[in-house]
């Protein structure tokens, strides 16, 4: 495919569940089921999707125990790297929601509130306001986390609750900052093999959902 200089271009910035983490192999999903490869299937050859997922990714957050996780402080560099753009989506939120953290959801939404400060500063001062983001509340963490290998590190029952939190807020959010908004828990559910991670068939069907919030942007 050979970028044209009216092809649209969309960041997709995320976590696991944008990287496509495969609930039950433990491994990556191929490019037929992980979303934003799902979403260049649909948009077709006018738009060119970036995956930008990292495993165990938070807003704002560093993470000790697993590295360079904080989005934060990359997606500065990620939107001069990929700029010009025309749409960033930006999914994160459930790694925030781990034990170890102690937040709470206001807590999480705060680290948000930060994130879209810095973009949409960076979109008015360095593109003109040329970008539309696409703010996006995570899909519930789902009641199986409790039998889940992931259980303990994100607090089995607790997690769930913030994740069901965020939603609101993130909706607050994407008002004030002039975004839009897609609540992926109204559209997909998490696999019950490990409570926190989307299937290939949910992750198609995000797909789909994103493509059409772009098409109608």
């Amino acid at each position: 495919m050979t970028e044209g200089t009216d092809m649209k271009r969309i960041l997709c910035f995320g976590d696991s569940l944008t990287w496509g983490f495969d609930p039950a192999k433990r491994s990556r999903l191929d490019e037929d089921s992980r979303w934003p490869c799902v979403m260049q299937k649909i948009l077709g050859d006018g738009y060119k999707v970036i995956e930008e997922g990292q495993n165990g990714r938070t807003i704002a957050t560093e993470d000790p125990a697993e590295g360079e996780k904080n989005g934060l402080a990359y997606i500065g560099p990620c939107l001069e790297s990929h700029t010009p753009l025309d749409y960033v989506i930006i999914m994160l939120g459930s790694n925030d929601c781990k034990r170890k953290f102690s937040y709470s959801s206001m807590d999480i939404a705060g680290e948000m509130q930060i994130m879209l400060e810095k973009i949409q500063a960076y979109n008015r001062f360095r593109c003109n306001d040329g970008f539309k983001v696409i703010l996006v509340s995570p899909p519930h963490i789902a009641d199986s986390i409790k039998d889940s290998w992931l259980g303990d590190s994100f607090g089995f029952e607790n997690s769930v609750k913030l994740s069901k939190e965020l939603a609101p807020w993130y909706k607050q959010l994407s008002d004030m900052y002039g975004c839009i908004f897609v609540d992926a828990a109204e559209h997909v559910k998490v696999s019950d093999a490990d409570g926190v991670h989307m299937d290939g068939d949910a992750q198609k069907k995000l797909g789909k959902v994103l493509a059409d919030a772009v098409l109608k942007a």
